[in-house]
């Protein structure tokens, strides 16, 4: 039953905090201190919590126009707490057209095409990085000298790579500047060759065939979790990204049609990624179902069916079974699958495409997440009986 003003004038502390439900997810919550309105909901699988406002200081129907604020974000793939705190920064920042207001507007304005994770690298490197020491100066007066400064202290620190990062995230805030009329041109341009180079680690892979299936045969014979071996098993034949497997969930496989749709907000580049089922994917899917198909997570935590495995989990399965950190790891069968399949002559679209790479032609980017998928479905046949044949002692 929804609330009242009545019933929340009425609604009087106890020993322990309580709450009282209202509509579309929305409560009071009830303690010592006073009432609040509170609503919880999920966001690229998480669970948070939105402050809505403080009784009686924001009425019942206040309240409830926030909420359906909060839940028109979500619908279009925005973290409503997010853009609260970066929509609250801007408006206190005192100078519109300073380097910090325009990296959070620039910020503000893509967050709904970016996933929580790299959303969160940027605003932090930002904040830890920059705006200590450009925050309030005016964006047109930063000169390439001065930007430099700035990475060259990062730099020093010993992370060549995350400097390279923060001249990116600054170029692009520079760009942004210049398309909304505050800025000329990108200092940041100026600078290239003037860092270190960044000295390039692959992920750690397997790539010869015949070790290939001795690892299979390991996992095989794996003696954690029915569970974790069953990620184990997906994780070399589907090669999708470690986050990836361990947040799939049973409500986004079509397993009669032999098909994974990954939803676009679980996607590094916010695309709907499709991924075809060998025989075998399924096969293993199928024996994993009556153990956790009634869940979400078709790989739950072990501690609670409410969170995925931890990321953690394939990577130290690895190292129990006596692979070293330099070996393999779980990003690392994307890169196994990505050199082996070239080298078998298959086309480089395909694969591409299958490893959900990002797409630098705007021409080909224009093509959906279902481009070449008749194509990728014979090919992830044909990589799952090859898997097989390692796994049986070929050496090809």
């Amino acid at each position: 039953m929804p609330l009242s003003d009545t019933a929340i004038r009425n609604a009087k502390p106890t020993d322990k905090p309580f709450k009282l439900a209202d509509s579309g997810g929305m409560y009071l919550l009830v303690n010592q201190a006073g009432r609040y309105f509170r609503i919880d909901y999920r966001f690229d699988g998480r669970r948070k919590t939105l402050a809505l406002g403080v009784y009686p200081d924001v009425s019942l129907k206040q309240a409830r126009e926030r909420r359906d604020e909060a839940r028109r974000l979500l619908a279009e793939g925005i973290d409503p707490g997010v853009h609260r705190k970066v929509t609250k920064t801007m408006a206190t920042n005192r100078t519109e057209d300073s380097f910090e207001a325009v990296a959070r507007e620039w910020y503000a304005r893509n967050l709904a095409k970016w996933v929580e994770s790299h959303a969160d690298d940027i605003i932090r490197r930002l904040e830890r990085d920059v705006f200590p020491w450009v925050s309030s100066r005016p964006i047109k007066e930063i000169t390439a000298p001065e930007l430099l400064t700035l990475l060259r202290r990062i730099e020093e620190r010993g992370t060549i790579e995350t400097a390279h990062r923060v001249k990116s995230i600054c170029s692009r805030v520079f760009r942004y500047a210049i398309a909304t009329g505050r800025v000329d041109r990108d200092p940041a341009a100026d600078l290239r060759g003037a860092l270190a180079p960044v000295v390039t680690s692959h992920r750690a892979s397997i790539t010869d065939p015949g070790e290939i299936g001795a690892l299979l045969r390991a996992i095989d014979a794996y003696k954690g979790t029915f569970v974790a071996r069953c990620a184990l098993k997906l994780a070399p034949m589907l090669f999708v990204r470690p986050g990836e497997l361990r947040q799939a969930e049973w409500s986004e496989f079509d397993l009669d049609g032999g098909e994974w749709r990954i939803p676009a907000a679980k996607m590094k580049m916010r695309e709907m990624h499709i991924v075809p089922l060998a025989r075998q994917a399924v096969a293993i899917l199928q024996e994993l179902q009556p153990l956790t198909g009634a869940g979400r997570y078709v790989f739950p935590s072990v501690r609670t069916d409410e969170r995925p495995m931890s990321e953690n989990t394939v990577l130290s399965a690895l190292r129990r079974m006596g692979y070293a950190n330099d070996e393999v790891c779980g990003h690392g069968f994307r890169s196994t699958a990505s050199t082996l399949l070239n080298e078998q002559g298959y086309n480089r679209d395909w694969i591409e495409r299958q490893l959900a790479h990002s797409e630098r032609d705007d021409v080909r980017a224009a093509y959906n997440y279902a481009q070449h998928l008749p194509e990728r479905r014979r090919m992830m046949q044909a990589w799952a009986d090859y898997l097989d044949e390692l796994r049986r002692g070929s050496e090809r």
